[in-house]
């Protein structure tokens, strides 16, 4: 069976050789790919010229229901997934990784969408700039979709994973997405994305698909598409150079190859929590996916003295791993992707061998559950010794992408430190220590060459979700060798696929294209009091202006009294004249607050449900016995909460004193429901 490409919203098959997929474990042949005579400039005009408007009509609140709708579609579908993921040589808990967490991701950025983005189609970076003495010039950064294609070009050994933890981000900022799946796992890929077209959630045109090459798909990019890349650093390197991508200053991200460490700390010696941690972490990430992740640990940095009871121990536990064929149940190491994959990885395990002793693995003689050696791409987990780190280069330089990893010991902190950064940029360093000021100096010098820097001890263990695991809320990538870009790291991801802008005028022009309120725009009259309307009939700029309450001593007393403040200030005239910043007595900051809710709030059953919480509460002037206040009250931003029945309203709230100077400012969150009345 041949794979077919999803280009231009129909399924096309690719003319001439095509390469075969094979089964890892049995070298059954799969599937077959090639994408040649496919038209890549068409490709690209669709997901221009359709894919992009259809998505950038959304806001990002319904883009994030898209990505929750579609990720529940894949979990009712996962199974079939994992049926074929066993072909890749993955185990049933490799499969978890790979595709419930690809899901997983799904879903993470559907609910940060929700919570973290704005109802509507313009991201606001930062506060407003005042630009003049008036207030009447104002700047603001803002973030708008770029209006060109992601183009995804995955590695293989995360085929479902690899494609939704780039797509999530992307559709989420409004930004059509080119999938380019690595070849020989493909089959997986297009099995997810051939559901994902099966669901009909994403607008058309939102995401295409290539089995094969990328044929002459770079020649036809523009400044406002993006590439996110992961693979070898070779490859990216020619990507990144490609003519077209330096002429238009295409965005390139890259995670490569990556050599990443795991430091034992001096205090973790045998017989402690961390050490068994730490072994038990070594030998995982060995042994998960056959050892082929870009975050495995590749050296596995020691105190000299503790190195003989770290191999012993490493020597125990990997010896415990059953290899095998993935479907069984009790085989927790499968093969590596191909053949071709095995040979690669023995020729740099025989360049490390150079420089240090194989511990474990040595003869490469394998006892297998119910597979063929021959016909399967199987390895022995190798561990390798290296004593003088320091004079090593090999183990620095050289990634054997299979179940191998380097024991090397150190004499001092500083000494691991070096050690770990010879790698010259990694995705992630962890470190296995229950000593604070320990981990404290680790991680300040490995953070400068890291993407991701993970501490573990006994007190966190259980909840750590481990070395090897990218997280969709924080960045995925690394300095240096590991590419130098990020992918993931929650909304930062989103914000890779768009255009930050700083945006010059009026408050009244800064509120009309960010659709947030502005202080200084129009304040709009509802003819009523706002609180009585519901969601929908509320405008941004809606106000209402309180009449004055006059603070006295009696307020001040009552509210000590209720509340148990009786902080000097407010009780004791003679010593609040010796404060510079208050010169006698004034009222409770939360009293004022409290009073202007009194001045503000509408008391009959109405649309607004509840008071949820005050942002950016500051006070700026003082308000004395005798002082008169008053609210005004402006709506600011809605966010409506898809499918709850109601919405989120900011309140932009000043209190002010008779002079008409500002006491305290802050915004107001409330629920407000669709309806005039919540049960009506």
């Amino acid at each position: 069976m041949q794979l077919q490409s999803f280009i231009c919203g129909r399924w096309r098959s690719g003319t001439g050789e095509a390469a075969a997929l094979r089964d890892a474990t049995t070298g059954e042949l799969i599937a077959s790919a090639s994408s040649e005579g496919l038209d890549f400039a068409a490709l690209l005009d669709h997901a221009r010229r359709v894919g992009g408007p259809n998505l950038r009509r959304l806001t990002f609140h319904e883009r994030a229901a898209q990505l929750k709708a579609l990720a529940r579609y894949l979990t009712e579908h996962k199974e079939e997934l994992y049926a074929l993921s066993y072909a890749t040589g993955a185990t049933q808990s490799d499969s978890w990784i790979d595709i419930d967490g690809g899901i997983g991701t799904l879903f993470v950025y559907a609910s940060k969408g929700m919570k973290e983005l704005p109802d509507g189609q313009v991201y606001i970076d930062g506060a407003v700039e005042a630009l003049s003495k008036s207030g009447g010039f104002l700047g603001q950064h803002i973030h708008v979709p770029l209006e060109g294609a992601a183009v995804h070009i995955n590695a293989f050994n995360f085929p479902v994973w690899g494609m939704l933890e780039k797509l999530a981000p992307a559709l989420l900022a409004g930004v059509p997405a080119i999938v380019k799946p690595a070849t020989a796992t493909a089959y997986l890929t297009a099995l997810a994305f051939r559901r994902i077209i099966d669901s009909a959630l994403l607008p058309q045109g939102s995401v295409q698909l290539i089995c094969g090459g990328v044929g002459d798909l770079f020649d036809h990019l523009t400044c406002q598409d993006v590439v996110a890349f992961t693979g070898s650093a070779s490859t990216a390197r020619r990507l990144r150079t490609h003519p077209a991508v330096v002429d238009h200053s295409v965005r390139f991200t890259a995670e490569t190859d990556s050599l990443n460490s795991c430091i034992l700390g001096p205090d973790a010696a045998a017989g402690t929590p961390e050490f068994e941690l730490f072994i038990r972490e070594v030998a995982r990430e060995m042994t998960v996916k056959a050892g082929q992740k870009c975050t495995a640990i590749r050296k596995a940095i020691v105190p000299a003295a503790q190195a003989s009871a770290v191999i012993e121990a490493l020597r125990v536990a990997l010896g415990k791993i059953v290899v095998g064929n993935p479907r069984r149940q009790e085989v927790r190491m499968g093969p590596v992707a191909s053949l071709a994959q095995r040979r690669e990885v023995l020729e740099q395990v025989a360049k490390l061998a150079r420089e240090a002793e194989v511990v474990y693995g040595r003869d490469g003689k394998l006892s297998l559950a119910d597979a063929d050696a021959d016909r399967g791409a199987f390895l022995a987990p190798t561990l390798l010794y290296c004593q003088d780190g320091a004079r090593a280069k090999a183990i620095h330089e050289i990634e054997a992408f299979g179940p191998v990893s380097t024991v090397v010991a150190y004499g001092s902190l500083e000494e691991a430190i070096a050690l770990a950064r010879r790698g010259a940029g990694s995705l992630v360093g962890s470190v296995f220590t229950a000593e604070e000021p320990v981990a404290a100096l680790l991680v300040r010098g490995l953070a400068p060459f890291h993407g991701r820097v993970l501490v573990v001890n006994r007190h966190c263990a259980q909840e750590s979700t481990g070395h090897g695991s990218p997280l969709a809320h924080l960045v995925h990538g690394g300095p240096g060798r590991a590419g130098g870009g990020e992918e993931l790291g929650g909304i930062r991801g989103v914000l890779h696929y768009m255009q930050r802008t700083a945006v010059q005028g009026t408050p009244d022009v800064l509120t009309a294209v960010t659709g947030r309120w502005v202080k200084g725009s129009r304040q709009l009259d509802p003819g009523v009091h706002p609180f009585r309307k519901p969601f929908g009939e509320l405008k941004i700029g809606d106000t209402f202006n309180s009449g004055e309450r006059e603070v006295t001593v009696e307020d001040i007393e009552r509210f000590a009294a209720l509340s148990g403040d009786r902080f000097y200030a407010h009780m004791d005239e003679a010593a609040a004249r010796r404060n510079p910043i208050f010169g006698g007595r004034v009222a409770h900051g939360y009293f004022l607050i409290s009073a202007a809710a009194g001045l503000f709030v509408d008391p009959p059953l109405g649309p607004v449900l509840a008071n949820y919480g005050i942002d950016g509460l500051r006070f700026t002037k003082p308000v004395k016995p005798g002082d008169r206040i008053k609210v005004r009250l402006t709506c600011k931003e809605k966010s409506l909460r898809i499918g709850q029945g109601y919405g989120e309203v900011r309140w932009d709230t000043q209190i002010t004193n008779q002079d008409g100077e500002t006491a305290a400012a802050y915004d107001v969150l409330t629920m407000v429901s669709e309806k005039a009345e919540p049960d009506a």
